[in-house]
């Protein structure tokens, strides 16, 4: 079966996801964003999409309405947006909001279509193997949400908005703040003129190790084996960096609490 389909937001998001849906046969017919620049640019990457100058979709074709913009904007979308009479189903793409949050909108069915990846404009990724996890309100929404979510990966999930604010927390420690935290080991290297790619090794490893014996039981480092000298040692580099220090301070506390001594 053909689906329609329509974006409201043209952010990060949307310009990978709405890609991905054409390339696979879904048809994107409109995109709405309050930054038309950004809707005309994602509209120029699709095969016959418009740019829509406004919410009033009360005479678009489209079956699914995707809401992909920031958390705070949902709700005054689901206020504001006309949907078609028949069967409209709008769904958004939050990982920390319910599905809730949409029923504002004039609709019998809501949603959530929340791909768990991150994403940039200027890096590509492949949708195959992207976790996407869907919920709707309805058998109709639930079954079209897991059509149209298949089209693009192989794995699809059905989880409730709970479960959902559970995996997103989930996702800002692996993915969030292990970036932050790369941005910190970055900046020391700098300011020692050291290198950055020589932890590239150590951080490809790392990951791997985490993935195939559990994070559980591939830590080290000196936190993990109680090594409180080179804790100080630490501590001591960041003396003048009170905030870092209280970083450093928290988690290698955190890791010793984890892994007691026998």
């Amino acid at each position: 079966m053909s689906y329609r389909i329509s974006f409201i937001g043209a952010g990060n998001l949307a310009w990978h996801l709405a890609v991905a849906l054409d390339n696979a046969g879904v048809v994107v017919k409109e995109v709405y964003s309050r930054n038309k620049k950004n809707a005309d640019a994602l509209v120029k990457r699709l095969y016959q999409a418009e740019v829509k100058k406004d919410l009033d979709f009360s005479l678009s074709t489209s079956d699914l309405f995707i809401v992909a913009a920031s958390d705070d904007a949902l709700e005054e979308i689901s206020q504001e947006i006309i949907l078609p009479e028949e069967d409209a189903i709008l769904v958004h793409t939050s990982g920390g909001q319910s599905m809730g949050t949409l029923s504002y909108a004039a609709t019998d069915h809501i949603g959530v279509l929340y791909p768990l990846q991150t994403f940039s404009k200027g890096k590509k990724v492949s949708f195959d193997t992207v976790p996407i996890c869907i919920e709707a309100n309805t058998a109709f929404g639930q079954g079209l949400l897991e059509e149209v979510a298949k089209r693009v990966t192989n794995k699809v999930v059905q989880i409730n908005s709970d479960q959902r604010r559970a995996l997103h927390l989930s996702a800002v420690f692996a993915n969030n703040f292990v970036n932050h935290c790369l941005r910190i080991s970055a900046d020391i290297m700098k300011a020692e003129k050291l290198d950055n790619e020589l932890l590239y090794p150590l951080v490809e490893e790392t990951v791997l190790k985490a993935f195939e014996m559990g994070p559980e039981n591939a830590q080290t480092g000196p936190a993990r084996r109680h090594d409180f000298e080179t804790l100080d040692l630490h501590l001591d580099y960041l003396k003048n960096n009170e905030e870092l220090a209280e970083v450093y301070r928290i988690f290698s506390q955190y890791i010793v609490d984890c892994y007691p001594l026998n």
